[in-house]
């Protein structure tokens, strides 16, 4: 639910054509999943049953999940993985006195 609350704001971050999920789309869903860490993908494809394949890919491509569908839109959540020093830590300055 919490995850829902944040994407309702969110604008389409990716729009799958009707080529479908390329690997270029997969690529391009993975990088903004990187940055974003949730994101809403418009998919333009008007067959129902073609939006949730497309969707099943994205997910399997990306190692994401879904979060929720509606419509032509599918939101997907991946966490960021930490780097080495955990990720919450900040650098700081070496004291020069």
């Amino acid at each position: 639910a919490h995850l829902k609350a944040r994407a309702h704001k969110l604008e389409p971050a990716v729009s799958v054509g009707h080529g479908g999920a390329t690997p270029a789309v997969i690529t391009e869903v993975g990088r903004a999943l990187a940055a974003h860490e949730l994101i809403k993908v418009k998919i333009l494809d008007d067959d129902r049953e073609a939006r949730e394949a497309i969707g099943i890919q994205l997910c399997a491509g990306t190692d994401a999940a879904p979060v929720q569908r509606v419509g032509k839109v599918i939101v997907l959540w991946r966490p960021k993985p930490e780097d080495a020093t955990g990720g919450k830590e900040k650098k700081r300055k070496a004291s020069t006195s």
